[in-house]
């Protein structure tokens, strides 16, 4: 069976539909993982015994999305400025190489600048008011997740660089997590924390394995991912592990009684991590072989967090009445 042809990049006729190209120059269809990290931190609250507020839910999630657009629109910005997407040659678009539309004509690099600090600007005012109809500790929250996905690429601190990007995107989408259950709960609580630790680590997977198309590009940029610092080679097996401590981890906090018995069937997402490990590991020094282990990757993640959202909701959860 013939394999799929890859989405064509954007050309530069896209300027003549301003608004179009302002939406798909935030990736939407990458932002689904920010979807399932609220619905799984709604699910921790509900699941507790929060009633849920439906304004508040919805707001969450329509403001998370744009603040990951507006992070999205930012990371193409500061990857232009540093020369790291046009030395790209290896890109597997759509999922690696950023969006090209600064390297294709589409927008410039001022007007994407633009779009996406005017993105995280419109969150702030939706952040406030949550902040206020739940608690002021929804500041703080906020702040760090959006502290986390501007310094993923941009200087001075250009986490992605120094080799803690895996570790930036699970700790920005465990924030996600935690802040959508904040808005319900009105206050801290650990449930958000164990239930969307897998889910993280997942994501995090998915920005690891994209790392590995771009090697040589960002290598050649002073970009000092896991990737390049480990080589194919090294790299490939710390994937793995990656992945087996995200797995590891929901099987322990069910085993220990922190999360409902139901979460376990999330568990099953490690068929698709595994068939992406095992690809992953065969042509980790071949760029143009690894859109199938990037794609499970992206499957396994997005199906996790589905599983785990409905079974954290409408799981017994241990110590609940009968």
């Amino acid at each position: 069976m013939a394999s799929t042809p890859a989405p064509a990049e954007p050309v530069p006729a896209l300027r003549a539909r301003p608004f179009v190209a302002c939406l798909l120059a935030t990736r939407p269809a990458f932002l689904g993982v920010t979807l399932f990290a609220c619905l799984i931190g709604l699910a921790t609250a509900h699941g507790s015994g929060v009633a849920l507020d439906p304004l508040k839910a919805v707001l969450t999630v329509l403001f998370a999305l744009i603040a990951h657009a507006g992070i999205n629109v930012l990371n193409d910005f500061y990857d232009a400025r540093s020369g790291a997407d046009a030395a790209n040659r290896e890109r597997l678009f759509p999922f690696t190489g950023g969006s090209r539309f600064i390297q294709n004509g589409v927008l410039s690099e001022a007007e994407t600048g633009r779009l996406g600090f005017a993105l995280l600007a419109a969150v702030v005012p939706a952040g406030l008011w949550l902040a206020w109809q739940s608690a002021p500790g929804l500041i703080v929250v906020g702040l760090a997740g959006l502290l986390l996905g501007w310094a993923y690429t941009a200087p001075p601190l250009a986490l992605v660089s120094r080799g803690l990007g895996e570790a930036a995107v699970a700790a920005g989408w465990l924030i996600v997590v935690v802040g959508s259950d904040f808005v319900q709960r009105g206050g801290f609580a650990a449930a958000p924390l164990r239930g969307g630790l897998s889910y993280a680590l997942l994501v995090a997977a998915i920005l690891f394995i994209n790392a590995f198309p771009d090697r040589r590009g960002d290598a050649a940029t002073g970009k000092r991912t896991l990737v390049v610092r480990l080589g194919p080679d090294g790299a490939k097996w710390a994937y793995l592990g990656l992945v087996l401590v995200a797995y590891g981890w929901l099987v322990l906090m069910v085993g220990r009684e922190r999360l409902p018995h139901g979460a376990a069937a999330a568990a099953m997402t490690l068929i698709l991590s595994f068939r992406a490990a095992r690809h992953l590991i065969a042509h980790a020094a071949e760029p143009a072989a690894l859109a199938p282990a990037i794609k499970l990757t992206l499957a396994a993640a997005h199906l996790h967090g589905l599983v785990l959202a409905a079974t954290l909701a409408f799981g017994r959860w241990p110590g609940a009445a009968p």
